[in-house]
């Protein structure tokens, strides 16, 4: 058992357009870099993040808050010392507080010796999420944890399903360098939606999963629609619909808003149709004053994993 880990985190991207807070998966170009060091203390330290804004109180810190409850609830003796890496930024709708508290949730149970089961990580991870947004949400941290597509099917009690990703399903991610909250972004949203969206939206979820099981891109494609939260959430991303609109164009399966935003996702049938859909949204925002960071990537189906 070694005394010091590095891990790699993956972003995600969550509610997958029909999904909300039900689906997610995993980013294999982008994610956090966290060093854990065990050390002959009880103290759980932050001596490192490459960001000023990430605050650095143990209570306060979703990584650090995620490793203390852990290694008490183990009656641990040790403690921890945590460097992050933030490889994007937070705000960004790409799960960035997921990242740090499904990492710290596998390090402090790699320190222990897989002393808690794959769920209950997936629990203390999501109370990471609620120190860091006030919302135990399990898309963002789940996709984290175990790579790959991921289905909530219950939150009470927690049933988290792994879908089948097909062979060259890709995904074009541009992130404009402006922060929405994901508080902001759920307040936005009606706290009632008319039957009849309801029954569009989870015909879509039935849709895209049967697309994920029976490799139907088309179909994948027809199923990323969200009549529930993007109608409300694209007004907070400036040129969302001209985005949305030259991605299709360039041969996107589906477009949508990733998390609470403001980064928007494309799904793409292989790697050349993925990086023109990513060139055509880049194109939209170089007509703008807003700086902005484009990645092509496949699905991580590792999760968070440890590295050299």
């Amino acid at each position: 058992m070694k005394n010091q880990i590095k891990i790699f985190c993956p972003a995600t991207v969550a509610n997958v357009s029909c999904g909300f807070d039900a689906l997610g998966f995993a980013l294999e170009a982008v994610g956090d870099v966290m060093t854990f060091t065990k050390t002959e203390t009880k103290a759980i330290r932050i001596t490192k993040i490459n960001v000023d804004s990430l605050p650095k109180e143990t209570d306060k810190n979703c990584a650090s808050a995620v490793a203390k409850i852990m290694l008490e609830d183990a009656k641990a003796n040790f403690g921890v010392d945590i460097e992050i890496h933030k490889g994007y930024k937070s705000g960004s709708g790409l799960g960035s507080s997921a990242s740090s508290s499904a990492g710290a949730a596998f390090a402090i149970n790699y320190f222990l010796n897989n002393y808690f089961t794959e769920q209950q990580c997936m629990k203390y991870a999501m109370y990471g999420e609620k120190v860091a947004c006030g919302s135990p949400i399990a898309d963002n941290v789940s996709a984290c944890l175990l790579g790959g597509f991921v289905l909530i099917r219950s939150y009470e009690p927690l049933d988290v399903r792994q879908l089948p990703v097909p062979n060259d399903l890709m995904v074009s991610v541009i992130h404009p360098q402006i922060e929405i909250k994901t508080q902001d972004a759920r307040d936005i949203l009606p706290k009632d939606i008319p039957i009849t969206n309801a029954i569009t939206q989870w015909a879509n979820v039935g849709g895209l999963i049967s697309g994920l099981y029976e490799n139907d891109y088309d179909l994948i494609g027809k199923s990323l629609v969200d009549v529930v939260a993007e109608p409300y959430r694209k007004t907070l991303i400036p040129n969302f619909d001209t985005v949305k609109k030259h991605a299709l164009n360039a041969g996107a399966l589906g477009v949508g808003i990733s998390g609470s935003g403001p980064s928007i996702f494309a799904l793409s049938k292989g790697l050349t149709t993925a990086k023109a859909v990513a060139e055509a949204m880049t194109n939209v925002y170089k007509t703008t004053d807003i700086e902005y960071k484009t990645y092509v990537s496949k699905i991580n189906l590792k999760g968070v994993h440890l590295i050299d």
